[in-house]
């Protein structure tokens, strides 16, 4: 492994699963989404065209699974142009590094995630106190130190533009993380959402093994700033997506994306906030 790429000193396999675990699902012709335990990986591209990128990067270990899943939708040998991360939480770089060494391709992310992939900072805490179940309360476990991409992570373009996806922009949809962006296409109106909204409670355990679908907030435990994650679900419910692949939860679209972004938008506060914990503002309620 290059010397300067690192993981965390806390980082380690997490023994995680659902049962959309291994699934993958052609979304669009060029939309493939693709879940790793409990976390979604996509593969944006049209596989006659062999010009693609990876977003997110999966759970830790997981590198020849997303490989393999790769080399079977566009194959043998084949690799993406770049890694496109949402944001930097363990679940969504888990198998970065390993990835990077194999493919020798360049990272993108938003610049307000760079210390957290530079080795510069950690991200805050895990609330294990948001009430909501088990998923919560296994946090302090998961892997929370920044890890180091060194030079091998670059800024996305200020210009909106989605480096090798053209048509593709990104949108700041900061609340989750500092610098977590979402990507929209115009013309189909697909969006990426990341873990800015989600299709699962991610805080309980049943509904995460069993995929059970309900679109929600971003996962609670590691979400910071509230009031900016209401403002991003408010911002990607204006662009009226036609079809959303979040980070965690099976993708949808039609009516039901409409009707349950809607309802985030307006019941927010009640649906995805948590009553009680340490990131909450009192100024919510």
């Amino acid at each position: 492994m290059d010397k300067e790429l690192s993981y965390g000193d806390d980082y380690k396999f997490i023994p995680a699963t659902s049962i959309g675990s291994g699934v993958g699902v052609s979304v669009l012709p060029d939309l493939y989404c693709h879940t790793i335990q409990i976390v979604n990986i996509c593969l944006v591209g049209n596989p006659e065209s062999k010009e693609f990128v990876l977003i997110d990067a999966g759970m830790p270990g997981s590198s020849d699974e997303i490989i393999s899943v790769t080399e079977e939708r566009f194959g043998a040998g084949s690799r993406p142009k770049a890694i496109i991360l949402t944001h930097g939480h363990f679940d969504h770089v888990g198998a970065i590094i390993e990835l990077v060494n194999h493919w020798q391709i360049p990272v993108f992310a938003h610049e307000y995630e760079l210390p957290y992939l530079t080795d510069k900072q950690s991200y805050p805490e895990p609330d294990p106190t948001v009430e909501g179940g088990m998923v919560a309360k296994m946090s302090p476990l998961f892997p929370n130190e920044p890890i180091n991409l060194g030079a091998n992570v670059e800024k996305l373009p200020p210009d909106g533009s989605v480096p090798y996806l053209p048509g593709f922009r990104w949108i700041h949809t900061p609340g989750h993380t500092p610098g977590h962006v979402s990507f929209f296409r115009e013309n189909d109106r697909a969006l990426i959402a990341g873990d800015a909204f989600i299709n699962v409670k991610q805080d309980s355990l049943y509904k995460v093994i069993t995929q059970e679908q309900g679109i929600n907030g971003p996962p609670r435990y590691f979400t910071t700033d509230w009031q900016a994650a209401w403002a991003s679900v408010k911002k990607l419910e204006a662009l009226k997506p036609s079809v959303a692949v979040t980070g965690h939860g099976l993708p949808i679209s039609g009516d039901q994306l409409t009707t349950g972004l809607k309802k985030l938008v307006n019941e927010f506060d009640r649906i995805a906030i948590p009553d009680h914990g340490k990131y909450i503002d009192g100024n919510l309620h």
